[in-house]
C-alpha cells in the first residue's frame, strides 16, 4: 500500500462516526437516494465500492436489495456490519482498495456504486483502473453510479465556512486552478481530487457505458444549504423538488459539491 493510500485509509479509520453523520438528512444523501430509487429495485444485487460506514448500503438493504459494501477502511466496514445487525439487516462487507475490486470479489452485480474512491485517486491512471475494476464486476446492461468531488466544492466551502480564504495555507494554489478551469489533486480534508465539472463527461467517454444522467448531487442547494435545511419539512421538500428538476442543467452543476455520472454498461461499442 502506497503512502497516499495509507493516509486516506487512516483518515477514514479515525473518522467513522463523523463520516456516518456527515450526510445524514442532507441534500447530498436525500437527492442521491432519489436517483438510486429510479433504477435500483428490491432484490437487485448491489456492490457499494467506497461506501464508507454504509449509509447507502443500509438504505438499499432496507429496500430489500442484496448489498455488498466494499471499502478501504476496516473500521468503516465493521461499523456498517454492526449497524446493519442492529437494524435486522444483512449486508456483506469487503475491505480493500477500489482499484482491486475485481480481484477481491468474483460476483457479478446488477448495480455498482463508485461513490468515494474518485474523490481520493489523485492520478488519472488510478481513476481509470478503479472504473475498469468496477465494470469487470458489473453485469451486461448493469448500472453504475459514479461520484466525483466537484472542483467548485472548495469555493462553496469557503463561502459557507471560511470566507477569509487566506487562512487556508493551500487556498491560493487551489483558487488559481479554479480560475484556470483545471482540476486539482492535493491536500484538503485529506488527500483529495477535485474534478472540474466540464471534465467528467470526457473522462467517462472512454468506458463502455451509455450515459443516462450527469447531475449535481446537491442540486442547487449547496451554497445555501445551511439556510435551506433549517426550514420546516414543507419548505425543504420544495427546494429538493426544485433541485431535482434542475440538477442536470449544465449551468447549475457548480451549485453542487458532488457530481454523479449514471451509466449503463454496453457491449463495448461506443454509443
Amino acid at each position: 500500500m502506497d503512502e497516499t493510500t495509507k493516509i486516506i485509509r487512516d483518515f477514514y479509520n479515525n473518522g467513522v462516526e463523523s463520516e456516518w453523520n456527515r450526510i445524514a438528512g442532507r441534500p447530498e444523501f436525500l437527492l442521491t437516494c432519489r436517483m438510486l430509487d429510479r433504477y435500483i429495485k428490491p432484490g437487485d444485487k448491489v456492490l457499494d465500492i467506497g461506501g464508507g460506514p454504509g449509509r447507502y448500503s443500509l438504505y438499499l438493504a432496507k429496500k430489500g436489495c442484496d448489498v455488498t459494501l466494499f471499502d478501504l477502511s476496516l473500521e468503516n466496514t465493521k461499523f456498517a456490519g454492526e449497524r446493519a445487525a442492529e437494524q435486522g439487516l444483512s449486508i456483506k462487507t469487503i475491505t480493500g482498495d477500489a482499484r482491486e475490486a475485481d480481484k477481491l470479489t468474483l460476483e457479478k452485480f446488477d448495480h455498482i456504486l463508485l461513490m468515494g474512491p474518485m474523490y481520493h485517486l489523485l492520478e488519472e491512471v488510478d481513476r481509470i483502473t478503479a472504473v475498469n475494476a468496477s465494470l469487470n464486476r458489473l453485469k451486461a446492461e448493469g448500472m453504475i453510479f459514479i461520484s466525483f468531488l466537484n472542483m467548485f466544492a472548495g469555493i462553496i466551502y469557503y463561502m459557507k465556512h471560511l470566507p477569509k480564504i487566506s487562512d487556508d495555507p493551500g487556498g491560493d494554489e487551489y483558487v488559481k486552478k479554479v480560475i484556470a478551469g483545471k482540476s486539482f489533486g492535493s491536500d484538503a480534508f485529506t488527500k483529495a481530487f477535485f474534478m472540474d465539472s466540464r471534465s467528467v463527461i470526457p473522462f467517462m467517454e472512454q468506458f463502455p457505458l451509455e450515459r443516462l444522467h450527469y447531475f449535481g448531487q446537491e442540486g442547487i442547494t449547496a451554497p445555501c444549504e445551511i439556510n435551506i435545511m433549517s426550514q420546516d419539512n414543507e419548505v425543504i421538500n420544495i427546494w429538493l423538488d426544485l433541485s431535482e428538476s434542475l440538477w442536470e442543467r449544465e449551468e447549475f452543476l457548480n451549485y453542487s459539491e458532488h457530481l454523479m455520472y449514471v451509466g449503463r454498461k454496453t457491449d463495448g461499442r461506443k454509443k
